[in-house]
């Protein structure tokens, strides 16, 4: 007996056919509204005591289907701790071999960030009492927009914005917003005590709740990739955008990270806001003192591998990471972490993981406080 499902959190897969193990035929739902997927997340419950194949076959026409090449599938059978198995990409048909431990075991894209995470992050966090848990409105499918402000506002405080998963597929996103988190309210940690003497935190763990719960990649309930929307979004379109941006013109802008993943390059790395307009020799300093703090923060960060710079007035002004930075001539920053393994310190078992992704997210507190008093 074998039985594939998706119908739950984050769920994606439709089935060809399941009836033989060894060729277990499968395809990834598009987004709605969209041309865009990739991101699979699906529970595998069978009693034949065989190695399985199960074959993506439509992943050659996937948004990004460089991302398969080198690319390792994670697997589960609690939920938990998410590793790799054996996955090979023939340049239209991703195929993953394992055979089961236990007769039921799940398969993702990367390591889910359910919508239940999410709102335990939200609801602990604000038992804090440096926390206070605002709601900026509703999303298309009715979701809460959740906005967590850290620290006690202050005039002479910077006021420091980080935004997770506008791409929801890209749940690491969350897992270094978890770690960031953590240590942010960690009472007895320097760095973070230091920081909210100096600075207020805003920090929007899930940009993208509808297209997290539906199994999206890239987009919202609507179709709408989210980073693409800064210039003009709408309420009717781009609700997420139009809720976060309204709140950060309300309340200024000092520092901008927005955290990522790419489904390509097998490092982590940062893009920043050289192409806009205001880009000037002071935010191109603080850029590099930040850089620079967070290589010696984490051997897991560099600044070797990349996407390349925009020249001069040529940056996409959609972008969130472009728009903020120019509004608010600030420090701005997109964070990518990778879907397949940091090729500097590979982990043949887990690869990048969600692990990783929450300590990273824990790492970069330190990189921020090397630059708080100057942005």
């Amino acid at each position: 007996m074998i039985k594939i499902t998706s119908q739950f959190d984050s769920g994606n897969i439709d089935v060809i056919a399941a009836d033989d193990p060894t060729n277990i035929r499968l395809t990834i739902r598009k987004d709605n509204n969209s041309d865009f997927y990739q991101w699979f997340h699906f529970r595998l419950v069978s009693t034949e005591d065989v190695e399985h194949v199960l074959r993506l076959e439509n992943c050659g026409e996937s948004a990004y289907p460089l991302g398969w090449k080198n690319y390792q599938a994670v697997a589960s059978y609690d939920r938990e701790t998410w590793f790799r198995v054996d996955t090979h990409f023939d340049g239209k048909v991703l195929e993953i071999r394992h055979q089961p431990e236990f007769r039921s075991m799940y398969f993702a894209y990367f390591a889910p960030y359910s919508y239940e995470r999410h709102q335990d992050l939200l609801h602990e966090a604000q038992m804090s009492d440096l926390v206070e848990l605002v709601d900026l409105g509703a999303t298309l499918d009715g979701r809460d927009m959740s906005l967590l402000v850290v620290g006690e506002p202050e005039p002479n405080k910077k006021n420091i914005w980080i935004t997770a998963r506008q791409h929801p597929g890209e749940s690491m996103a969350e897992w270094f917003v978890e770690g960031l988190l953590e240590r942010l309210l960690d009472e007895d940690d320097a760095v973070a005590k230091t920081l909210l003497q100096h600075a207020v935190f805003y920090i929007v763990p899930n940009m993208n709740p509808d297209g997290s719960v539906r199994g999206h990649l890239r987009t919202n309930a609507a179709g709408a990739n989210l980073n693409r929307e800064w210039q003009n979004p709408t309420m009717a379109r781009s609700p997420e955008v139009f809720l976060v941006r309204q709140k950060m013109l309300d309340v200024g802008v000092d520092m901008f990270l927005d955290i990522h993943g790419d489904e390509n390059i097998p490092y982590n790395f940062v893009a920043g806001s050289e192409g806009v307009p205001s880009f000037n020799e002071r935010i191109r300093g603080l850029q590099e003192h930040f850089k620079a703090a967070w290589l010696q923060a984490s051997p897991d960060f560099q600044t070797t591998h990349g996407y390349p710079i925009d020249a001069p007035g040529k940056a996409n002004m959609t972008l969130g990471t472009t728009w903020v930075g120019d509004q608010f001539n600030c420090l701005a920053y997109t964070v990518e972490m990778p879907f397949k393994d940091n090729d500097n310190l590979p982990d043949p078992v887990f690869g990048w993981s969600d692990v990783r992704s929450s300590q990273f997210g824990r790492d970069v507190l330190t990189a921020v406080l090397a630059v708080v008093k100057d942005i």
